[in-house]
């Protein structure tokens, strides 16, 4: 009877299932889809190799972009020994242990290639701990990472490697990518062609997913619309971490869309938001600062339109208080723009800081004492209500201080209006002051 032992273990690894994302993975870099910018003939990568060059790389993008891949094939190209490791499941004493071997191997004359995936997800010590290896040319790394570098990795790790962003997979790399697939598999996926879009908006620029769904698919032997497809295959989660860049990205997005005037892009990233589970506060506190920081005096309501929708969501909740929201954003999309109350803030605290501790002239200041009185407090105030306009035209800014103009009204919406009224102030102030 043959002993489980008589079959070498490269053997049963070889006849082990593989899954369709692993027997596709790009074996050069010509393979690789939808990083032209990286790969192509004036890309980053190509002229490293070309020039027979590798740096220390940190590898930035979504998931299933080709991350890992790239680092195998980057391997490939130089004499490195090649090791790989997970952030996820490895510590401080597997990277003793990784470090050791590469510091031997240098002493054999070979470096290291170290692939990190997840690199991220070392804390600050444990990066620190590549440094010095990096430094005396122990070991080349590259890591890879889902998350913004600027954000989550040491400054000094960052100043030793270079960052190199890869892009999620557009449409026609998709298309590429599961055509390779059922090259592989020799036949045509049974979807139509409204179908097959929809599988490729699932995968959502992840090429590995698509692979995935691909190899679920070309299984089936029936035709499927797009309501076959969506009942076979469970719909995806969008890809939206309230606590990654997904959630900075698409509050910006939503936030610039508004400044911009384009109600329906605000939609968009709006309704992006919600179905990828973001907390409706945190949106209606961004809504009222959009008010105040892109509208402002142009339409004073903004705000007022931006705390109601934020106070009715507190008291009825989902859904309809993410409608109040969404009807807030529309009205802060649509509504006349103007910073001149945020930027006239910014240069009056500027001014605040550069002067320090003037004190206010002293006919605006109260002489609740008869030493005040004494000593010119509240002497020539003008009570605005008693003067000739309503307006008096005195001096309210410190006696050291030239007068400053900070606030300057745009000639949009209720700021028109306001811009009228500073005009025909500063010319009875003219006046007053001849």
């Amino acid at each position: 009877m043959p002993s489980l032992f008589d079959s070498p273990e490269k053997d049963i690894a070889h006849d082990a299932p593989r899954p369709m994302a692993d027997r596709l993975r790009p074996q050069t870099l010509s393979d690789i889809v939808g990083q032209d910018h990286l790969v192509g003939e004036n890309g980053a990568l190509k002229r490293m190799i070309d020039g027979g060059t590798l740096s220390s790389l940190i590898l930035w993008g979504p998931p299933g972009c080709g991350k890992t891949t790239m680092a195998r094939i980057l391997a490939g190209h130089t004499q490195l020994h090649f090791e790989q490791i997970s952030a996820i499941f490895s510590g401080v004493a597997d990277l003793k242990k990784v470090f050791e071997g590469a510091k031997f191997r240098r002493g054999q004359g070979r470096g290291t290639l170290l692939f990190v995936d997840e690199i991220h997800r070392f804390n600050k010590s444990q990066q620190d701990a590549f440094l010095p290896v990096m430094e005396d040319g122990t070991i080349t790394l590259i890591g890879a990472t889902t998350e913004n570098p600027s954000f989550e990795l040491n400054g000094a790790l960052l100043s030793r490697s270079q960052v190199l962003v890869l892009k999620r997979l557009d449409d026609d790399s998709l298309e590429e990518i599961i055509g390779r697939a059922e090259t592989l598999a020799g036949k045509k996926l049974p979807l139509d062609d409204n179908a097959r879009e929809t599988l490729k908006a699932m995968a959502d620029g992840d090429g590995r997913y698509a692979l995935n769904l691909t190899e679920q698919v070309l299984g089936q032997t029936k035709m499927m619309d797009t309501l076959a497809l969506t009942n076979f295959l469970q719909k995806r989660a969008p890809l939206y971490d309230k606590k990654d860049d997904s959630h900075y990205n698409l509050i910006s997005a939503l936030h610039k869309s508004v400044r911009g005037s384009d109600v329906d892009a605000a939609l968009y990233w709006l309704s992006r938001m919600f179905n990828g589970g973001e907390d409706p506060r945190y949106i209606a506190r961004r809504v009222a600062r959009m008010a105040v920081e892109d509208i402002g005096m142009a339409d004073p309501q903004a705000l007022q339109m931006a705390l109601n929708a934020w106070d009715l969501y507190e008291r009825i909740g989902s859904p309809e208080g993410e409608l109040a929201i969404a009807q807030a954003v529309i009205y802060m999309a649509t509504a006349p723009k103007s910073n001149a109350a945020y930027t006239a803030t910014k240069k009056a605290l500027a001014s605040a800081v550069q002067t320090g501790s003037l004190m206010p002239p002293k006919h605006i200041l109260n002489a609740p004492t008869k030493l005040m009185k004494n000593i010119g407090y509240g002497d020539g105030y003008q009570y605005d209500h008693d003067a000739q306009d309503g307006f008096s035209g005195q001096n309210y800014f410190p006696d050291d201080m030239p007068r400053a103009q900070f606030y300057k009204p745009v000639e949009r919406g209720f700021e028109r209006e306001v811009l009228k009224r500073l005009e025909y102030w500063q010319k009875l102030r003219d006046k007053k002051n001849v």
